[in-house]
């Protein structure tokens, strides 16, 4: 790190570590090619560096935005990650470029309603030295009207001499100024149904395919995308990672280690709920997934499981507490959303007082998915197609 001396000294120059680079080598083995597992391995590199740092000398509360699988999944697909300040978002776009002539930010952080940040941070990355320098940054704002917009790889640019390079100068802009414009409106995307993405996810979850996020226009790529469940699918799709099995032929076939993973099991109790039998058991007892949930401190379990209306089969989602005797709380709600994250009648339960359980009932298709979502928001939660 000789050559240290020569940079500017308002630069943010921080050390890599032996064991920083060989655990992010070894958590990047699971991406699906060389160019998405090089991407996994320097955004690894450069958040296992960077977080800490800026825990301890700028804001203890600072979190990444996208959690676990999330994270891995995103880079899979897109440079960069995002980390939330507060009610601020900015973003780490790792190179291992020597020319830092320019920053380029892919257009998934600065057009996607829901990944758009606040500042975006050019972070040389260089491994053979040990060390990432933080060189410059800007505003979503200056990104949208200095940038210059290069369709060849979707992404904006922005010339050195328009990045500001003392990083301090964020951290007292947050404390001075935090009325300031840091972020300015996109345009919505365009909806797409669950059937095109289903043709979306096939074609484009081939590994052949070398740069999904260019292969289709970009309002469907962001479309996608942005959608939690479809890019987890996407990204396990490239890597070879199976697909769900059915929630029926999981209670049928009982557990399998893919289910576990995702932190559900079987359930064996008695249903306490009137006018429904188990379609799952001709016995008085019934067969449930159960997933075990931390919501606001509390243990709180979330069963599904099938049962007979009027001869028809519906699917029962309920959310109880684990504590003996315990309660939901008032405010408390559980909820279901199509695919593409749309509401239907009846997809919502609402605690107005302490209940004993939300439940939700639904009949589904074949085929059809789900997902689900309580508010307060479980510990740990990303989202999940069920698929029924």
């Amino acid at each position: 790190m000789s050559d240290l001396a020569l940079f500017d000294p308002t630069q943010l120059i921080l050390e890599l570590t032996d064991k920083n680079i060989n655990e992010s080598w070894q958590q990047s083995q699971s991406a699906a090619t060389p160019t998405s597992r090089w991407q996994t391995h320097l955004n690894q590199v450069c958040l296992k560096a960077f977080l800490p740092w800026l825990r301890e000398e700028q804001n203890g509360q600072a979190k990444v935005w996208l959690k676990g699988s999330a994270l891995s999944n995103s880079w899979e697909l897109v440079n960069g990650t995002a980390i939330t300040l507060a009610n601020k978002r900015l973003v780490l776009v790792p190179s291992e470029a020597s020319d830092l002539s320019e920053l380029r930010v892919p257009q998934e952080w600065v057009d996607l309603p829901n990944w758009a940040a606040d500042y975006y941070l050019a972070v040389q990355v260089n491994l053979d030295d040990r060390y990432l320098r933080v060189w410059g940054y800007c505003t979503h704002q200056q990104l949208k009207a200095k940038g210059a917009y290069d369709s060849s790889d979707r992404t904006y640019s922005l010339p050195e001499d328009e990045l500001i390079t003392d990083l301090d100068v964020l951290w007292v802009a947050q404390e001075l100024c935090p009325e300031e414009i840091t972020r300015v409106a996109v345009a919505p995307l365009a909806e797409i149904s669950s059937a095109q993405a289903e043709n979306l996810l096939q074609r484009l979850g081939n590994p052949e395919v070398l740069s999904p996020r260019l292969a289709i226009p970009f309002s469907l790529w962001g479309t996608l995308i942005q959608n939690d469940a479809w890019r987890d699918r996407l990204a396990k799709k490239r890597r070879g990672v199976r697909e769900q099995v059915p929630v029926l032929q999981l209670l049928q076939a009982g557990i399998s280690n893919l289910v576990a993973e995702l932190g559900w099991q079987q359930v064996e109790f008695q249903p306490s709920f009137v006018g429904a039998r188990s379609a799952a058991t001709e016995s008085t007892a019934a067969i449930a997934l159960a997933k075990q949930l931390t919501i606001a401190g509390q243990s709180y379990q979330l069963r599904i499981l099938p049962v007979e209306r009027d001869g028809e089969r519906v699917w029962r989602f309920e959310l109880r507490s684990l504590v003996l005797g315990g309660t939901i709380p008032a405010g408390f709600k559980l909820r279901l959303l199509a695919e593409d994250l749309q509401p239907f009648e009846g997809n919502e339960d609402i605690a107005n007082t302490a209940v004993e359980k939300l439940a939700l009932e639904v009949a589904l298709d074949p085929g059809e998915g789900l997902i689900w979502e309580t508010e307060p928001t479980p510990n740990n939660y990303e989202r999940e197609i069920l698929r029924f």
